[in-house]
C-alpha cells in the first residue's frame, strides 16, 4: 500500500468526516473506495469508447459482424426472452 497526500476543500473534508462518523468507517477507507470506484468507471468508459470507435470504423467492412451470425443472435435473444443491451 502506498500513501498519497490529498489536500481537500474544506466542504469536501467536512462531508467526508461526517460520512465516516455516520457509518463508523474510517475516512481513509471511504476515500479509497470512492477513488477506486471512480477509476473503475473511467476504465469502463474508456473500454466502451474504444469498442464504439472500433465498431464505427469497421462498420460495413470485412471486419464487421457477419449478417448471418447477427441474425442468429437476434433470433436467439427473441426466443430466449432476453433483451439486447
Amino acid at each position: 500500500m502506498k500513501n498519497f497526500h490529498l489536500p481537500l476543500p474544506e466542504q469536501t473534508y467536512t462531508l467526508l468526516r461526517a460520512e465516516a462518523d455516520r457509518t463508523q468507517v474510517p475516512a481513509t477507507t471511504l476515500a479509497r473506495e470512492a477513488i477506486d470506484a471512480w477509476l473503475r468507471e473511467q476504465a469502463r468508459r474508456a473500454r466502451h469508447d474504444a469498442i464504439s470507435t472500433y465498431a464505427a470504423e469497421t462498420a460495413g467492412s470485412d471486419l464487421d459482424l457477419d449478417r448471418e451470425l447477427e441474425s442468429a443472435a437476434a433470433e436467439h435473444l427473441l426466443k430466449s426472452g432476453r433483451k439486447a443491451k
